[in-house]
């Protein structure tokens, strides 16, 4: 086995490292987002250190709502930056958007989250006591 292949991982234990489903995983790859480095001679995916800071990005991304599309979009700048050996100020300026994006996002969460726990609160006011008796 070469250097490369002693640092890919099965889909198993990226799944279990990310704390992500296999079929979430496997979903990925047949999106077209998040496709294996390799394949083992038996035909299991294996994955790089780079293909699981993808599936990072990702899971990142779906609590906020961002779509398929978007978190395409967003991995391909962050591919550009990471592989230009020029500053690509469209890539920058992308993720720059999904930062600010995601950003307004947190703060629409953080409102919503705000009501829930005043609402939960109510609950807990209006619920009838139990006496310790």
């Amino acid at each position: 086995m070469d250097a490369q292949q002693e640092r890919w991982r099965q889909i198993g234990d990226v799944a279990n490292e990310l704390g992500l489903s296999l079929k979430t995983i496997r979903h990925y790859d047949e999106v077209g987002l998040v496709p294996p480095s390799g394949r083992s001679p038996g035909g299991f995916r294996l994955y790089t250190d780079e293909d699981v800071d993808r599936l990072r990005v990702i899971k990142h991304m779906k609590p906020l709502g961002f779509s398929l599309d978007e978190m395409r979009i967003l991995l391909d700048a962050v591919t550009q930056l990471g592989s230009a050996s020029t500053i690509d100020h469209e890539a920058r300026a992308t993720v720059a958007s999904f930062a600010a994006a995601a950003e307004e996002r947190c703060e629409v969460l953080r409102t919503e989250l705000d009501r829930a726990e005043s609402f939960a609160a109510m609950l807990r006011q209006l619920a009838p006591r139990r006496s310790s008796g």
